[in-house]
């Protein structure tokens, strides 16, 4: 238990210095409905819908993130934030805030039609948004629906963690 205490007070660090100075805010949630896990990022905007200010603009972008670049331009935000399941290598339910470029450099197989990296080298050649990946540890992305119950914890922890930083 001393980890996952440990860990949630590294994303929340890593959440306060990143969120410093924002002012419009995109939060995309990316996954697929029907591989368990994998739907986390899109759970996370579910329960921030109608707790945040017009300042922050939610995306449920499941499978396909791209499709909504010219929304996202047209906002015109200074932080964009894409919250995804990934693997990180850590207990399931841990998280990590990442740089897209570095992360994706790494990942070779994505659930994504249009890789995460073009995605990000896009968004922040057309609004000069700082964009940052919030990377979550699946436990089971097997065919279903449904989030496992530690995933779904982590869910509920993340989205208080960024009700705290939001504009």
């Amino acid at each position: 238990m001393a980890g996952s205490e440990e860990q949630n007070v590294d994303i929340e660090s890593s959440l306060k210095e990143w969120f410093s100075g924002a002012e419009r805010v995109v939060i995309a949630g990316i996954g697929n409905p029907f591989r368990r896990d994998d739907f986390v990022g899109v759970e996370i905007v579910r329960n921030l819908q109608n707790k945040v200010s017009e300042s922050v603009f939610l995306i449920e972008a499941e499978t396909v993130p791209e499709n909504f670049m010219q929304q996202i331009a047209n906002f015109k935000p200074t932080h964009i934030l894409l919250v995804d399941a990934g693997i990180i290598n850590k207990e399931a339910g841990a998280s990590q805030l990442a740089d897209p470029k570095q992360l994706m450099r790494k990942t070779s197989i994505s659930t994504h039609t249009l890789p995460l990296r073009i995605f990000c080298d896009y968004l922040t050649e057309t609004t000069g948004a700082k964009i940052s990946l919030l990377v979550i540890q699946p436990k089971d992305t097997s065919f279903g629906e449904g989030l496992t119950p530690k995933l779904r914890e982590t869910a509920t922890n993340l989205t208080n963690s960024l009700l705290n930083f939001l504009p």
